[in-house]
């Protein structure tokens, strides 16, 4: 849909500089979880990936980074090359993690006496005794989840 739009664009003589959003994920993967929480890629253009640094410190850091942060983000990103990045300090945008999305450490949400009583009276009419321990792991951690998100 993107490059679509930039063609449209293009012929409407409307010139946007687009991120190319797939750029954002590879980024995320090819630079792990504290740098990409400190920078955002806003555009690419003419081989040139650039990418918003929270502060002086985090941009000085990938400074000298920059050849390894280009290599592991070309060993993901299957179109053009990235020849150069540059990094300026500007804002970060970030939508927030979902519970969902952070690991969640269930034996610190014991069930309720209630809870319990209910999968077990579920889980009655099953014979097999290996299917019966994978059905009460998964009903128990998604009524964590379930509590958790109410």
């Amino acid at each position: 849909m993107g490059d679509f739009l930039q063609k449209v664009l293009k012929k409407k003589k409307i010139l946007l500089d687009l991120v190319d959003y797939r750029i954002l994920d590879v980024w995320k993967r090819a630079v792990g979880p504290q740098i990409s929480a400190n920078t955002s890629p806003f555009k690419f253009k003419n081989n040139t990936l650039f990418v918003s640094v929270s502060s002086p410190a985090w941009m000085q850091q990938l400074r000298f980074m920059k050849q390894e942060i280009m290599d592991k983000v070309n060993l993901e990103w299957e179109k053009e090359e990235i020849k150069n990045i540059y990094f300026s300090i500007g804002d970060i945008h970030h939508t927030p993690a979902k519970p969902a999305d952070r690991p969640i450490d269930f034996s610190l949400y014991p069930l309720k006496e209630r809870d319990k009583r209910l999968i077990r009276e579920n889980l009655s009419q099953v014979d097999d005794e290996e299917l019966k321990d994978i059905l009460e792991k998964v009903m128990i951690k998604e009524t964590i989840k379930r509590r958790l998100n109410e």
